[in-house]
């Protein structure tokens, strides 16, 4: 019932910006030891350790304090231990978040103001808004849509099944870890690269699996689930990330449009492979249908996950 429980909370709640939360928590360590151990006058090998040594504590702290939280709180009652590990895993999700934050972009283009759409969307993405296109703020919030469903949705609900609460909780330490300090720059190409890597490794199996759920979601939604499929076999590997391209090319395909292409990053023009077929006009009704889609593909995770700890109680 853990997964279903963190479902619903989710679907509840979202993710209240001034409630406790161990992302939160997460994100200040990290802060702490990136502050402390990041040193770019060293030399990569050095700078990759000391971003080894700030991984391993963060996922420990993370997975220890989920596990001894939750021992002490059964030990007290074991109401309050369920009730707890419910909570907990209901802060490893971001379905509803997702979607809001999709929406918040949608809204805007819906009522023809480009600025505010612009602005929403720079929330959620690392790419500059400021000059882009109606069509281009239509793909970036599909794209963020559709990789953040695997690392948002998919990662989560899959370490709830395969290891409880404590391997969810130390997933999204990691996964928390790559937003932060993963990047491909001066001040993280080195100290962030354990974090990034380690990303990559545990979002493998999620990522591929998404594709699987992106199908069955487009089947349930009016989509075409034999373009998801087929996009999804041909385009998945067209990304610089070995994850995000698969669930991107799923979405592209249920929703028969044309994903990647040029994006500015700090000033600077980045050309992506292009994923899927322009076989539709980007709208924003695109949003919509993605957001739709992600609904019904994370309904398909939850009972999905839900039949597994039935079947196989860990």
């Amino acid at each position: 019932m853990i997964i279903l429980t963190a479902y619903i909370l989710d679907l509840l709640l979202a993710d209240p910006p001034h409630w406790p939360h161990p992302v939160r928590w997460m994100g200040a360590l990290i802060g702490w030891f990136d502050h402390r151990l990041r040193c770019t006058e060293q030399s990569g090998q050095w700078q990759m350790f000391r971003g080894g040594i700030m991984v391993a504590f963060v996922v420990m702290a993370a997975g220890g304090a989920a596990a001894l939280i939750l021992k002490v709180a059964s030990l007290l009652h074991i109401w309050l231990g369920t009730v707890l590990a419910g909570w907990l895993a209901y802060t490893s999700l971001s379905a509803k978040g997702l979607k809001l934050a999709a929406l918040d972009v949608l809204i805007p283009l819906e009522q023809n103001n480009l600025p505010e759409a612009r602005r929403a969307l720079s929330m959620i993405v690392g790419r500059e808004t400021e000059h882009l296109t109606e069509k281009e703020v239509v793909r970036a919030t599909v794209e963020t849509v559709a990789e953040n469903f695997s690392d948002g949705v998919v990662a989560p609900l899959f370490y709830l099944a395969l290891g409880g609460v404590p391997m969810a909780i130390m997933y999204k330490a990691v996964n928390t870890m790559d937003s932060m300090v993963g990047y491909r720059n001066e001040r993280y190409l080195y100290f962030g690269r354990p974090a990034a890597r380690l990303d990559d490794i545990l979002n493998w199996v999620p990522a591929r699996l998404s594709v699987v759920l992106l199908v069955v979601g487009a089947m349930l939604t009016g989509n075409s689930a034999l373009q998801a499929w087929k996009i999804a076999r041909r385009d998945g590997r067209n990304h610089k990330s070995p994850n995000a391209g698969w669930p991107e090319a799923a979405v592209a395909g249920a929703l028969q449009v044309q994903l990647g292409g040029t994006n500015i990053y700090f000033g600077r023009p980045v050309e992506k492979p292009t994923i899927g077929d322009e076989q539709r006009e980007l709208t924003h009704e695109a949003i919509r249908k993605a957001v739709v889609l992600l609904d019904a593909a994370t309904l398909v995770a939850v009972i999905a996950g839900t039949l597994c700890l039935l079947i196989i109680p860990w």
